[in-house]
């Protein structure tokens, strides 16, 4: 994801400097969020590529880095045959590399700030036969603390792929993930909470009796000084994942111009997010309680595919079907009781058993099934045209599990109800044509739709993440997100210079959104039709090459994007018309400078991202800053068995800037003033690595 930041239009944060906080990582893409960005790893669709994801899991998850072959991206409108039901601007595509043809393997090893240890090994087979069979497994273990605060975020994953070649161009491949992921999550904040009390805010772990304390209202860090001192009194905050991603890739070539391309994959998650309450007391009689959200992702399913190639046009059509069940629980559990001097620590990690409430519960149950057809027409060289559309059916059903209406505040929420998302023509068109030289135009255009998301009970823009009178009322007016996409763009290309420059427009329709209130152990969402949104865009980039081996890139993006109507709730209507949609800049300027002498590489980039809309009235705002990374690298070429060993040397956040972004997707925007969804960006730090082939 790193690597995409340096796109113009592309907007990555992260609140630690690797990105392995799936809880603090934002990506957009000309203003479009990752919830509503198509993602895919071989063919194998990954969801929402968001926290706390409901039908899939974040690419970090899917496939360590170090085994990724290449991606591809779609800035503008997506892609028709993209597997996703959330995709209304930009796709990604990833590939897994391959396994190699002969036998050897990777080493690499990180460290750095924060007591960070990165390793990595990946053994490869090498043809094991002469029909090519080959293989290779993976292990990678990622440890670090937090760097602000006390706690732990470990990563460790395991990848496997096989490939089977087969006569005729044709192969059979494997592909395993296994992740697990344990992590204390950085404390989200309010803008009052960084002005008054500074960008240090963590939780209270370990010191359970301070948390003890402040949950009966005695305070020790200053947390009287704002108009929320609980919101700022959390013991701890973490969250724990087990993924098994697998897929059967097949690619067949059936005749000369004919083949048929499949994936069948599965994928289950178990996962707990936990965070102490301290407004909810325990049933033992301690002042605060422990909440944890315990999802359960269980989804199959297939994509089937065939080009045919005729003349001067190139057919592609396919299907693709999956049924996900996703169980959305949460639990309320006993923090232990604390007698006068005595000191505990209790495992926010810790086995959870016997709960004394279940605050609430929802299943869904989802079948998806997407069709489209596409042809690109070559009628002479350096010219193409394409047309193409997409159907998509998706139904998901939804049952209510659980509820404490002590803690929810309602008698029934959102079950044993459905909603049915329905494109029967979602069109795309586009062009590219390379004239002259050095020179190229391009045009797409596309329609696109975003399935109903689903979340647990207040937690998402969802029309289920709701009560049941709320639902019923919302039932005949709530449709789908849907999404005009236009650009238009021309690139000139040559040894010495690179040029790009494109004009981007979407209009939105039925933008759904989460209007936040309460603490954000317990938020009180309403989710609202926003109505239209209107965006329009620029993008220019340009790189140098003045010198042999080095390398200058700039790049300026300029996005404006605005509600079209305004916003009423509760019979008060707030003015949003023509304010600016919240999170995304309007400016942003990236620079970039790379010089490779012999065997040696230096790079440097910096990133300014312009202040950005908090509120949906825009009464409140994320300041503008910079942030700066430094890197060097020298390749020692062979040494001994060791081939291409490598060692590098990063600094991330040189100038030490200060900064926020937001976290999650759907919940995290109040509609005029604050709310704690915030977190701070990563300080200046320093990581030191080696890399080697054998």
């Amino acid at each position: 994801m790193k690597a995409l930041q340096n796109v113009p239009g592309v907007l990555f944060q992260s609140d630690d400097a690797q990105g392995v906080d799936t809880g603090g990582v934002k990506l957009y893409i000309h203003g479009f969020s990752q919830n509503q960005i198509g993602f895919s790893l071989d063919g194998i669709p990954l969801g929402e590529s968001v926290y706390r994801n409901y039908n899939g899991l974040n690419a970090v998850a899917a496939l360590s880095s170090e085994n990724l072959g290449h991606m591809e991206m779609s800035q503008g409108a997506g892609a028709v045959d993209m597997p996703s039901t959330n995709v209304l601007g930009g796709a990604i595509m990833i590939s897994s590399s391959d396994p190699k043809d002969k036998f050897g393997g990777t080493l690499a090893a990180t460290g750095g700030s924060n007591a960070t240890t990165h390793a990595f090994i990946r053994i490869d087979s090498g043809k094991l036969n002469p029909a090519g069979t080959k293989f290779y497994v993976s292990y990678m273990r990622n440890d670090t603390k937090l760097w602000k605060g006390y706690g732990t975020q470990f990563f460790q994953q395991a990848n496997l792929k096989l490939v089977q070649p087969i006569h005729n161009e044709s192969s059979v491949s494997l592909l395993f993930d296994w992740a697990d992921v344990q992590q204390f999550n950085y404390q989200s904040e309010t803008l009052e909470t960084v002005q008054k009390l500074g960008y240090g805010v963590s939780n209270y772990y370990p010191n359970y009796r301070l948390a003890y304390e402040a949950a009966q209202g005695i305070y020790s860090h200053g947390e009287d000084k704002t108009s929320d001192p609980k919101d700022v009194s959390y013991y701890a905050g973490t969250t724990t994942s087990r993924d098994l991603l697998g897929g059967l890739n097949f690619h067949l070539k059936l005749a000369d111009r004919l083949r048929w391309d499949s994936v069948v994959y599965g994928h289950n998650q178990k996962a707990d997010t936990q965070w102490s309450d301290p407004w909810m007391a325990s049933a033992n009689g301690a002042p605060l309680s422990e909440i944890v959200k315990q999802p359960d992702i269980q989804r199959f399913g297939l994509t089937s595919s065939m080009t045919y190639d005729i003349g001067k046009h190139e057919i592609h059509g396919g299907i693709w079907y999956e049924n996900n069940k996703y169980i959305s629980n949460m639990f309320a559990y006993n923090d232990p009781l604390l007698a006068e001097g005595q000191t505990l620590t209790p495992n926010p990690f810790r086995k959870w058993s016997d709960p004394f409430a279940k605050l609430w519960g929802q299943t869904y149950n989802t079948n998806t099934m997407q069709t489209y057809i596409e042809d690109t027409w070559r009628p002479v060289q350096n010219f193409s045209l394409h047309a193409g559309f997409k159907s998509m059916l998706s139904t998901t059903h939804v049952g209510q599990t659980g509820n404490y209406e002590p803690y929810t505040g309602t008698n029934a929420l959102a079950g044993g109800v459905g909603l049915t998302t329905f494109g029967a023509f979602l069109p795309h068109f586009s062009g590219d044509w390379h004239f002259l030289t050095h020179h190229e135009l391009y045009f797409d255009i596309a329609k696109n739709m975003r399935a109903y998301p689903q979340s647990g009970y207040h937690l998402s823009a969802s029309p289920f993440a709701v009560s049941q009178e709320a639902f019923d009322l919302s039932r005949s007016s709530v449709k789908p997100e849907t999404s005009w996409a236009y650009s238009v763009g021309y690139r000139f290309t040559q040894r010495r210079i690179d040029f790009s420059v494109s004009a981007y427009r979407v209009n939105f329709s039925n933008r759904l959104g989460a209007l936040v209130q309460g603490s954000q152990t317990n938020p009180q969402t309403t989710v609202l039709n926003l109505g239209g949104v209107t965006m329009n865009g620029v993008d220019a980039g340009l790189t140098l090459r003045p010198l042999r081996g080095l390398s200058i890139f700039n790049s300026i993006s300029y996005n404006h994007s605005t509600y079209d109507n305004n916003i009423t709730q509760q019979d008060t209507t707030y003015a949003t018309k023509g304010k600016h949609v919240v999170n995304y800049p309007d400016l942003m300027y990236k620079a970039t400078a790379e010089y490779t002498y012999k065997k040696a590489s230096f790079n440097i980039d910096a990133l300014y991202t312009s202040s950005r809309p908090f509120s949906y009235t825009n009464d409140t705002s994320l300041p503008s800053y910079w942030l700066v990374n430094f890197g060097a690298r020298y390749n020692f070429g062979r040494i001994g068995r060791l081939e291409n060993l490598t060692a590098s040397f990063n600094v991330t956040n040189l100038t030490g800037s200060r900064y926020l972004i937001m976290t999650g997707d759907d919940g995290g925007n109040p509609l005029s003033g604050d709310y704690q969804s915030l977190v701070v960006g990563a300080p200046r730090q320093f990581f030191g690595g080696v890399k080697a082939d054998f």
